[in-house]
């Protein structure tokens, strides 16, 4: 890109340079997707990798990596290690001659390795984190679709989706009705092997996850939120939960402002919009939201009050490679995919140089 600098005989540009050796930490909930958001603007932008896979499901990354061998990537632009937090991922955010880090997954960890960045050589970072995302419907939403695509937006991989919308904000003159559908479709919801078409809902990633969802369930009890359906193990082996759901649900309770990772859906309910863009943003996360209505000013207004890197007008989950996606607040900074991803792996020089005088 050229630039016009100052008065007189100068000329000056810019120069989009791959940032360096990027270290990039990627989940256990969308592996192959996860690999590919992170691997695709880095290599475009000339770097080189170094990929640590989460230790529960290393195998597809592992094969992708086979898969570049063959293909004939140059020996030691992407590497991929399998390896566990503490130790691999550690050791990537402190190295000093890691140039970037790019970590997805929880708030809890991207504290360390932002930590681990600055006190190493103050590599630059993108964290894309939890979420615990505000999902608006009016009451002059169509609730059929706003329960349907309420459902998915929660349940949708067995809940373990950083940008769920788990808060299920409902308009008063519909909360009963919205509630009932809620649980009827719940009902509908099958859970089982995974590999059967018939099912919708398979097992947690493992037994520490599966045993944290039912600790948020008692927690929901205890605080006085209502039970409606689930609430339980399904079945008698594996780490399967019912499609469980939660009415009366306020606030500050402790389990509707924590991130779950789990098939737990909670409904709130308003009764004006004075204080509904409060409520929404009174949270650490700001990941994604998503309003329900057919009047375009409430939906703008939202979209516009809202503090969330997407926002989803009467859809949910709806993603583009060209679209941005990243996190408010807590849940992280920098964006993936696009153009925008990008900006991410590259440095900006600026460079200027004098020129003899042109006659006009």
């Amino acid at each position: 890109m050229f630039l016009s600098c100052q008065e007189g005989n100068h000329l000056c540009w810019t120069r989009h340079e791959p940032v360096g050796v990027c270290g990039q930490i990627i989940p256990w909930n969308f592996p192959l997707l996860m690999q590919a958001w992170k691997l695709g603007p880095a290599l475009a932008a000339g770097n080189t990798i170094v990929m640590k896979l989460a230790e529960q499901t290393p195998l597809t990354g592992l094969y992708v990596a086979q898969l570049a061998v063959e293909a004939g990537f140059p020996a030691g632009v992407l590497n991929v290690v399998p390896g566990y937090g503490p130790t691999a991922g550690a050791a990537l955010s402190e190295h000093m001659d890691v140039d970037k880090v790019a970590f997805t997954g929880s708030t809890e960890v991207g504290h360390l390795v932002a930590q681990a960045a600055a006190h190493s050589n103050l590599k630059r970072t993108t964290l894309e984190l939890g979420g615990k995302s505000p999902n608006i419907v009016f009451a002059d939403a169509d609730i059929a679709h706003a329960v349907e695509t309420s459902h998915f937006g929660v349940f949708f991989n067995m809940g373990q989706c950083c940008c769920a919308g788990t808060r299920i904000f409902v308009e008063g003159k519909i909360y009963d009705e919205f509630v009932e559908r809620s649980v009827e479709r719940a009902k509908m919801r099958n859970v089982g092997d995974p590999f059967d078409p018939n099912n919708e809902q398979g097992p947690q990633i493992d037994e520490s996850q599966f045993k944290k969802v039912l600790e948020y369930i008692n927690i929901g009890k205890n605080e006085g939120a209502k039970l409606l359906i689930g609430g339980n193990r399904s079945g008698d082996k594996g780490y399967f939960i019912q499609p469980t759901i939660f009415a009366n649900v306020k606030d500050q309770m402790k389990f509707a402002r924590e991130e779950i990772f789990g098939p737990v859906q909670q409904i709130l309910r308003f009764d004006k919009m004075d204080d509904l863009w409060e409520r929404a943003n009174d949270s650490m996360y700001g990941l994604a939201a998503s309003v329900f209505t057919k009047d375009l000013d409430k939906a703008m207004m939202f979209a516009q009050n809202v503090r969330a890197g997407t926002v989803w007008i009467n859809m949910y989950d709806n993603f583009d490679a060209a679209a941005p996606f990243g996190g408010y607040k807590m849940s992280g900074h920098g964006r993936e995919k696009g153009e925008y991803a990008l900006e991410e792996y590259t440095e900006v020089k600026c460079v200027m140089v004098k020129v003899p005088q042109k006659n006009s």
